[in-house]
């Protein structure tokens, strides 16, 4: 029979069950996955003539690999397009660089450019200027309307292709689009187009490199964002910025 009527001071057995139960964190008791992770961080043992070893952060793997909707000609045309709203300049990359075209290729391969959480069943409205407008076309299917209107534009207005023309001619053309209400995507417009244009730009650039965007994490290291971290409890309470190495949701998955 074990000796229920140990000597053990009651600190000792509050140690013990704050290490096998939680973690107390500013008298909170953390229990779960984080308390976990931290508990095994207690529980190693440093023999005092060593230092537990680091792991050095790797670059974000790149995701920029394969296409899921675009052919050839579409991709080129898409990464002339978002270069031309996100160029590079003195400060970082553009979007071509950053591999925005993989990110909205992606996201029109995928559940989302089908618009398959959205009720697309008629009749279709036109919604309040605070509402917007009820999709009667999915996006992938906008999209290459769009691109193709794109290149109608350029035809027309330069006989060119839109990947021939310069870059101050390629804004003209894009300007027109954004402006041109009276241009039609079966269904839609061209200013509507631009829009879902312009966001998926500026999404790309920023997204998480998980999703086929932010290459390396270039986006982020612009802006000196940090990602997806762990943890901040080491740099919490300083009042000064703290510049972080950026961190991929992919570099975590290992763990």
């Amino acid at each position: 029979m074990p000796d229920h009527n140990t000597n053990e001071p009651q600190s000792n057995s509050r140690r013990k069950f704050l290490k096998y139960s939680g973690v107390a964190l500013g008298g909170v008791v953390v229990g779960g996955v984080v308390g976990t992770a931290i508990t095994k961080g207690f529980n190693r043992t440093v023999e005092p003539s060593k230092q537990p070893e680091t792991t050095p952060i790797q670059p974000a793997a790149d995701y920029n690999q394969a296409l899921m909707f675009f052919n050839q000609e579409q991709f080129r045309l898409t990464e002339a397009i978002t270069e031309r709203i996100f160029p590079k300049d003195e400060l970082g990359p553009g979007a071509k660089e950053l591999g925005v075209a993989y990110f909205i290729d992606h996201q029109l391969g995928g559940q989302w450019g089908i618009n398959a959480r959205d009720y697309m069943m008629g009749p279709f409205q036109a919604g309040e200027v605070t509402q917007g407008n009820f999709p009667n076309v999915r996006r992938h299917e906008l999209f290459t309307m769009g691109l193709q209107g794109i290149q109608n534009l350029s035809q027309s207005k330069y006989k060119k292709s839109f990947l021939d023309l310069g870059e101050a001619e390629q804004d003209e053309v894009l300007k027109a689009m954004e402006a041109g209400n009276d241009i039609k995507l079966y269904g839609s417009t061209g200013p509507v187009f631009f829009k879902m244009l312009q966001n998926f730009t500026m999404e790309g650039v920023y997204s998480d490199p998980l999703y086929g965007g932010n290459k390396n994490m270039m986006g982020w290291k612009m802006k000196n964002y940090p990602g997806n971290q762990m943890s901040y409890l080491d740099v919490i309470d300083k009042k000064e910025f703290v510049k972080m190495e950026p961190q991929s949701l992919r570099d975590h998955l290992s763990h």
